[in-house]
């Protein structure tokens, strides 16, 4: 698998984002082990120094950690702290852009507020 990876974010943070999607899902289970270095950059195609930036990111965050000799693990509290940074940026980043995507729209907070609801109905 190569990645495609776009111009307007350094590649490490791609590599980044991927670790904490991965997470995220479900797909990376706390205390298992992750792709080594190598192993992330060849499937990525990528230089394993900016695989190794992207996981020292990660073990600063404390969602992952290094057992030497063994590789890199999702900490125990890995998934709690991913979802805080998923929070944190949707409320930073995402959530002003949606709101000034409806403005310029003239789209009506009620539809979206009907949306919500619709939505709230249908998942548990």
């Amino acid at each position: 698998m190569t990645a495609e990876f776009s111009t307007d974010k350094p590649i490490y943070r791609q590599i980044l984002d991927y670790c904490l999607e991965r997470i995220s899902s479900g797909e990376w289970i706390p205390e298992g082990r992750i792709p080594s270095v190598k192993e992330l950059s060849v499937t990525m195609t990528v230089n394993p120094r900016t695989v190794m930036r992207a996981y020292e990111e990660l073990s600063e965050k404390l969602i992952i950690f290094q057992r030497r000799g063994m590789g890199f693990f999702v900490s125990a509290d890995g998934p709690k702290i991913v979802a805080g940074i998923q929070k944190t940026e949707f409320e930073e980043k995402t959530l002003p852009e949606f709101i000034a995507l409806m403005r310029r729209a003239d789209f009506p907070v009620e539809r979206v507020i009907e949306r919500l609801m619709e939505l709230k109905k249908t998942k548990p």
